[in-house]
């Protein structure tokens, strides 16, 4: 029985320029995908519109998704260059979601494997978690990556939706300057 291959970086690149060309030919609503250097595939710019009918509504957000040369065994890592305040996205931008978490079963039992990186999962997919995790009434309190968000969820959410509404309007003008 032969052992799986791993993945080239040849085949990685080929994989990135095929997942980037579908999003060129074919955009998703939401969000848009382009390389930060044509000569780099492992460095994407990213930009979402705040979905509707969200505290993010009308915000754009710009963030970077840096591949690892062992895509797509490894996850890559997504950060928000526009300020963010979310439970699930950390002071500095990087975003904490399960299928960005590397796979396995997690070491503090959170999350399923299931639930974690898994080589199927493509940018298209990874971006619309992320608009997902946006998009919730509610967010995820119980393990977060920006325990002030967090807790201002928990103990003032009319606090935490003006701020939140706050940067979305700001992302947009930043945007547009």
């Amino acid at each position: 029985m032969s052992k799986p291959s791993t993945p080239t970086p040849a085949s990685n690149t080929i994989l990135l320029r095929r997942q980037l060309t579908e999003l060129t030919k074919h955009p998703v609503e939401g969000f848009s995908a382009g390389l930060v250097d044509d000569d780099n595939l492992y460095e994407w710019e990213i930009i979402i519109i705040g979905p509707a009918d969200t505290l993010y509504e009308g915000g754009i957000f710009k963030a970077r998704m840096t591949f690892p040369t062992e895509f797509p065994l490894l996850p890559p890592k997504m950060r928000f260059v526009t300020p963010m305040w979310h439970p699930n996205i950390y002071p500095d931008g990087v975003v904490c979601v399960s299928i960005l978490h590397a796979p396995g079963e997690d070491q503090w039992g959170y999350e399923d494997a299931g639930e974690r990186w898994m080589p199927v999962h493509t940018v298209e997919s990874i971006l619309v978690s992320v608009i997902s995790l946006l998009s919730s009434d509610t967010p995820n309190t119980d393990s977060p990556a920006n325990v002030q968000a967090a807790v201002e969820v928990r103990n003032d959410i009319l606090n935490y939706r003006k701020k939140v509404r706050r940067l979305a309007r700001r992302s947009a003008e930043e945007a547009y300057d």
